[in-house]
């Protein structure tokens, strides 16, 4: 398959990255500074510098499916999120799966009240530009997943997937292994069976 990865060069894009490589996909990997993309070159590997905050070329997205591992870091512009979504979205990707957070937008019911208090005090104005951006997603027919907070651990053997409507309730979301979300966003990618859904990914 042909991916497109935006926001190569941070943690969950550097994991879909690695991963997408090992299954034998073709890689057009995005990042603002292509020297900070952390894996090695090979022949089915592009590493592009673009910035979702500029225009970027429609020709990275055409026909293209399109995972995102954008997250908001000190000094991104306003609205950030959202705006890479549209330009993903405007291009005609085939296929849009987007990073989310637990407990923001559709999944915040099932977060309960303490994370959602948290999230609205620590997250503020990044919270609207997450939900601005999975909205779009979803609303196009993209796949959108709401990880807890994430972790460097390894790919856990017992992992899953479930929709929202099944989403564990805890008082705080469970931690998740930033490997087991790129795994679950690239088996999405090749088997896309949840269309305009939210699911949440699980290390057990």
């Amino acid at each position: 398959m042909n991916l497109t990865i935006l926001a190569a060069s941070g943690g969950t894009g550097h994991e879909l990255t690695r991963q997408a490589l090992e299954r034998g996909h073709t890689v057009t990997a995005i990042a603002r500074d292509p020297a900070r993309i952390r894996v090695p070159d090979a022949p089915n590997l592009a590493k592009v510098a673009a910035d979702v905050g500029d225009p970027m070329p429609s020709s990275l997205f055409a026909g293209a499916t399109v995972l995102s591992g954008l997250g908001v870091s000190k000094g991104s512009p306003p609205g950030v999120l959202a705006t890479g979504a549209r330009a993903v979205l405007a291009a005609q990707a085939a296929h849009v799966i987007w990073l989310g957070a637990f407990g923001t937008g559709a999944s915040a019911p099932a977060a309960g009240v303490l994370t959602r208090t948290l999230l609205r005090t620590f997250m503020r104005s990044e919270l609207g530009d997450k939900v601005a951006a999975d909205s779009a997603v979803l609303a196009a027919g993209g796949t959108v997943f709401h990880a807890g907070p994430m972790s460097d651990g390894p790919l856990s053997l017992a992992r899953r997937v479930v929709p929202l409507d099944a989403a564990p309730r805890r008082i705080f979301p469970a931690r998740v292994g930033r490997a087991t979300v790129a795994a679950a966003m690239l088996d999405e990618a090749e088997n896309p069976k949840h269309p305009g859904q939210v699911l949440i990914p699980l290390d057990r």
